[in-house]
């Protein structure tokens, strides 16, 4: 029993600790040189378990996410101020709408390995307390696009999307590139993605609370 109980100590452990130098030891190692004014304003949004990005929308962007109108997204409307990216594992996203949905299989999948989805919200003004924002440099800013786009799926007219998959209007689910577990999880493509954007994050960041530690601390919040 006393061997068992150690052995869990020391693995308890190594998990915070490894987790701590996941968020102390930035990546890259070094800031990348300076590439002017940030023009572009992007926004990082948390919960206890998950991240996401949320990218302002022009009609540029609009052109470039053209097939969300396709999938029946409102991406078009006026009222629309942003577009809401996050990856995620398969079964975990499409079968736990809510805490009170949460159920064995999608949870044994999030920790061992499954398929990923990327999910796609229309968003008005975003705002409140686990909300962060970035200024970004308009080529950084098209560097995050084509990561973003990266990520999806694509068949004979484009991205995949999930049919009678969706938490509201506003949103749909499409198939996506890379396989999910508990060591690369959303907030792991959360961070390469802001890597891609210029940023600085923790070399490994599975939490969101690691990676918004990280990102105040390399990058000036």
């Amino acid at each position: 029993m006393r061997k068992r109980l150690r052995f869990l100590a020391v693995l308890v452990a190594a998990v915070v600790l490894v987790a701590a130098l996941g968020t102390l030891v930035p990546r890259p190692l070094w800031p990348a040189a300076a590439a002017g004014e940030g023009v572009r304003h992007i926004l990082v949004l948390s919960n206890p378990i998950h991240t996401d990005i949320a990218i302002p929308v022009d009609d540029g962007v609009r052109r470039r996410f053209r097939f969300l109108a396709a999938a029946g997204q409102p991406s078009d409307a006026p009222e629309v101020r942003y577009i809401v990216f996050g990856w995620g594992g398969r079964a975990f996203y499409l079968e736990t709408p809510t805490w009170s949905q949460l159920k064995a299989m999608p949870v044994f999948k999030a920790l061992t390995l499954d398929a990923s989805v990327m999910h796609v919200e229309a968003a008005g003004d975003i705002s409140g307390p686990d909300v962060a924002g970035f200024d970004i440099p308009e080529d950084r800013f098209a560097a995050l696009l084509d990561f973003i786009d990266a990520s999806f799926q694509q068949g004979p007219g484009g991205p995949i999307v999930i049919a009678r998959a969706a938490y509201s209007d506003f949103d749909r689910f499409y198939e996506a590139n890379g396989h999910f577990n508990a060591l690369a999880g959303c907030n792991t493509w959360t961070a390469a993605a802001l890597r891609t954007a210029g940023l600085r994050t923790g070399w490994w960041n599975p939490l969101p609370v690691s990676l918004g530690w990280s990102l105040k601390l390399y990058n000036g919040r």
